[in-house]
């Protein structure tokens, strides 16, 4: 049984990690990384208990951070989707050395809807906790299709998304119950005023996990970075509109380059 994290690299140029979300792997990327390869040198992993990364275990998004910082080059960008948008972040907290800077794509520093707080509502998470237990499959079927919902081009990112998944092993459900308890319960919102590197934050208009409104109260979370709100996109606008976000990604990894 491979016990390694799995990590590929294309391209040259910048270095940019990109870090899949809850249920899915780094299949997720191939149709956006050939957008990529001519400005940067993608690094793509399946995060522990995903993937060909199955064999891993990290129980919390610190113990992910620290396992992909070990592996990662120094000066990298760091790109989190969804529910890697919390490793993401975690990392640049905890080796600002490491991380240059920070995307964020369809995320939240808090997940689950509280007082004051938009977001997913905590009963929705229990559900599929609850689900993991008595349909595993289709739970994470479900979930994929809440990934596209919304989208013009959602039947078509749903399939796309499905097959992209299903070509690598299934994820483990261990991992699968914590990555829910850390969308449930991490909360990084008052640690963004601590993130010292450049931030780009990029949203679909029509997502139903994060609410585009979520833009908003991270305005005031993190008034230096960037933000990038997709209208035709919902959860996986590098799916729906890959060639607008590898061009977000390009302008953004524009302040990087060595000047001349």
């Amino acid at each position: 049984m491979n016990n390694k994290l799995h990590w590929q690299t294309q391209g040259e140029g910048l270095d940019l990690i990109l870090i899949h979300g809850w249920g899915m792997n780094a299949a997720v990327w191939q149709q956006v990384i050939p957008l990529l390869t001519d400005r940067f040198r993608v690094h793509t992993l399946d995060l522990p208990g995903y993937g060909h990364s199955h064999a891993l275990s990290a129980h919390t998004i610190e113990e992910m951070a620290h396992l992909l910082l070990k592996h990662s080059p120094d000066k990298a960008i760091w790109l989190g989707w969804s529910l890697g948008g919390l490793v993401a972040t975690k990392a640049a907290l905890m080796a600002p050395e490491k991380v240059s800077g920070l995307v964020t794509v369809a995320s939240s520093p808090r997940f689950a809807a509280t007082k004051g707080w938009r977001g997913i509502n905590p009963e929705v998470l229990d559900a599929f906790a609850t689900q993991l237990d008595t349909d595993f499959n289709a739970t994470i079927e479900r979930f994929m299709a809440l990934q596209a919902m919304g989208s013009p081009t959602a039947r078509q990112d749903t399939r796309w998304l499905k097959d992209a998944v299903l070509s690598r092993p299934s994820p483990d459900k261990a991992a699968l119950e914590e990555g829910l308890t850390a969308l449930a319960e991490v909360d990084l919102r008052e640690q963004l005023s601590s993130l010292t590197q450049p931030m780009l934050r990029i949203y679909g208009r029509l997502d139903g996990l994060v609410p585009v409104r979520v833009a908003d109260s991270v305005d005031l979370l993190a008034p230096e970075s960037e933000k990038v709100v997709f209208a035709a996109a919902s959860h996986a606008p590098f799916i729906s509109e890959p060639e607008a976000f590898a061009e977000s990604l390009r302008a953004f990894g524009g302040q990087f380059l060595p000047s001349n």
